[in-house]
């Protein structure tokens, strides 16, 4: 008989690898785009549109993109998905769209784009009711963060406030909020794409405005080139192209991170008044800029996600995770 083998060395226990993020952010990254084209909403609408008809606009811009959605993807709603299209549609589109449109007549639009950022906080609170997310308390305070941010970078002179205004514009932070939560929740149907859902949506809440559009504001009037190229480039690329990235973005990534990337929205529409209508930075803007930049990427970290990535060496060693320690073997080197 031959001798026994020694028994193998324990192995060491497992150390969990830190969860990558390069995906997260890469999705984050294409997500934001459809809030960067959102805040160029406000330059087209006063440079190109024809005055008058916020509600028209709306319907231009939302009801053709979703027909054209309609078209390509050839997937209509079933079912509850019916209802759910509807809601959703005039939670994110119509209703989004008309008490926005209140707000910015009813007060100056620094103060109407400080109200929409309080929709962090208000999807954390629904998150929390709806799904059962508990809302980290670091993005609750980079929350706060964002809504001085924004504070700093769109109020100009004294705020002028109207009970009806901020009423509408907070209420549009809400349904956008309830939108976006409800998005997360319900999914989307089996076979169902973000582009489907997108065109099912854009569909309903252009339907939802257009009787109001007819009649509070008429038809609109004859447009030049320079009008419809202003439509054009609210539907095709404010709707058509951004609201896809949007709803997949919200069914990939947490859903009270991808809550503060609207506030891109002003800071680009802030960037574009500087760069093309000859508007000035004060030194308080630009820090409400770092600010509200520094609450955008900071709410799509996960917790210890730098401190999971930073190389193990010099400094640094004090936060990487030290392996457990492996006993000898009998048998040496």
């Amino acid at each position: 008989m031959g001798t026994a083998s020694p028994p193998a060395p324990a192995a060491p226990p497992a150390v969990p690898a830190p969860r990558p993020v390069g995906g997260a952010l890469a999705a984050t990254a294409l997500t934001a785009t459809a809030p960067v084209s959102w805040g160029t909403t406000y330059l087209v609408t006063t440079e190109f549109l024809p005055p008058g008809h916020p509600l028209v606009s709306g319907v231009i811009r939302a009801l053709p993109a979703g027909l054209v959605l309609l078209a390509v993807t050839r997937r209509l709603p079933r079912g509850r998905w019916l209802w759910r299209s509807l809601l959703l549609g005039t939670l994110n589109i119509g209703a989004l769209f008309a008490l926005l449109f209140v707000a910015a007549y009813r007060l100056p639009g620094g103060v109407a784009a400080t109200l929409f950022a309080v929709q962090p906080l208000l999807v954390a609170g629904l998150a929390f009711a709806l799904l059962g997310e508990r809302p980290a308390r670091r993005r609750l305070a980079w929350g706060l963060a964002g809504v001085a941010g924004v504070g700093l970078i769109v109020l100009r002179g004294g705020p002028s406030f109207d009970a009806p205004g901020v009423l509408a514009g907070l209420a549009a932070a809400a349904v956008m909020a309830a939108g976006i939560v409800l998005t997360k929740r319900w999914g989307r149907p089996e076979g169902a794409g973000a582009a489907a859902i997108a065109g099912w949506q854009l569909t309903a809440g252009g339907l939802v405005l257009v009787p109001f559009a007819l009649a509070l504001e008429g038809l609109p009037p004859a447009l030049d080139a320079r009008a419809a190229g202003g439509y054009a480039w609210l539907s095709a690329v404010g709707a058509l192209l951004s609201y896809p990235v949007w709803f997949r973005g919200i069914g990939r990534l947490p859903v009270v991170a991808v809550s503060f990337l609207p506030l891109l929205s002003p800071v680009v529409a802030a960037l574009l008044g500087l760069l093309f209508l000859g508007e000035s930075l004060t030194p308080p803007q630009g820090a409400g800029f770092m600010l509200a930049l520094a609450a955008i990427a900071a709410a799509q970290l996960p917790p210890g996600a730098l401190r999971a990535h930073l190389p193990a060496r010099g400094p640094a060693r004090v936060f990487a995770r030290r392996p457990a320690r492996v006993p000898a073997s009998p048998e040496g080197e």
